[in-house]
């Protein structure tokens, strides 16, 4: 897994130019079966990113440019008319995929955001009463950009929770920017590569399921997301999914690390990025500077592993 963890940050970094922490999340999200929104301004490469990403698994991708007059059908699907046969049949909505990038995400009602709850919890989608199941892997990649406001509608908590990391883009640096320019002409996306296939990561998946995880990270797991929930100045807390997702996450880690068993130190790895999207500061708080991702920073100091 090592070699493999290392040709694919390898390949990525052909094109991405200063993303590696969030290649490092791409590939731990597609081992947790997890899903990802990626937070920044335009032009940052979002959506290379995913495209890249794609590439690199050979799986199948699809794009969604979510506007204010999507609707839920226009992800999923509808039933239409067939007046040759005298009869319904499906048509099947873009989320019929293996990696889907929700682009702007936030730019759509909630009730088409909606459209996309069932297929990221079940990994399945219901159609006039008819459930179907969608290929494996299933990762939804969502992009939203915290600047413009307006015609946005942000994205609930119970929507918010069904995203293993949410990771913020920044602007690069001037070096990074140069090496972006410069890779640009070269067309370095040309030389990016497979480097997993969709059974390898099935397989994958198998294994770091297998990842042993003693009492003592779970009490230590456990404890950070309790500490959250009790903060006085947090309005709402992280669910349990939150507690599973970072004992998922830190397995992935372990495997990539080569080790059959999960450390604290594979739980701290993204805890930030997997926690502060799950938690609401108070407005007074608010007010005065305080932010989520320092309030998980907080906790992680104040929790000690066991």
């Amino acid at each position: 897994m090592k070699k493999k963890y290392i040709e694919f940050m390898n390949n990525a970094s052909k094109v991405l130019v200063g993303y590696e922490e969030v290649s490092q999340c791409l590939i731990t999200a597609l081992l947790c079966n997890g899903h990802i929104l990626l937070e920044g301004p335009p032009g940052v490469a979002k959506t290379t990113l995913a495209k890249t990403f794609a590439q690199m698994v050979n799986a199948d991708f699809k794009r969604i440019q979510f506007t204010p007059d999507l609707l839920p059908t226009d992800i999923v699907g509808t039933m239409m008319f067939d007046p040759k046969k005298g009869d319904f049949k499906l048509r099947k909505g873009p989320i019929f995929t293996n990696i889907i990038l929700a682009d702007e995400i936030n730019r759509a009602s909630p009730k088409t955001q909606s459209a996309l709850l069932e297929a990221m919890e079940e990994k399945q989608v219901t159609i006039e009463g008819n459930t179907l199941q969608l290929e494996k892997p299933f990762i939804v990649i969502a992009t939203q950009n915290p600047v413009e406001q307006e015609g946005t509608y942000p994205l609930p908590e119970a929507q918010l929770d069904r995203f293993l990391f949410k990771v913020n883009i920044a602007y690069p640096s001037l070096e990074g920017e140069k090496e972006i320019v410069k890779k640009f002409r070269a067309r370095a996306a040309e030389g990016v590569k497979q480097v997993f296939t969709k059974p390898e990561i099935l397989k994958l998946r198998d294994s770091v399921r297998q990842v042993k995880v003693t009492d003592d990270i779970i009490e230590y797991i456990t404890e950070i997301v309790t500490k959250l929930r009790d903060n006085p100045v947090v309005a709402w807390g992280p669910s349990p999914r939150a507690s599973i997702a970072l004992m998922n996450i830190g397995q992935a880690v372990a495997l990539v690390n080569e080790r059959s068993y999960v450390t604290p130190g594979d739980v701290r790895k993204y805890a930030v990025w997997t926690l502060h999207h799950r938690i609401g500061i108070k407005p007074e708080n608010e007010i005065e500077g305080v932010t989520t991702t320092q309030v998980v920073n907080d906790t992680l100091e104040q929790v000690d592993a066991k």
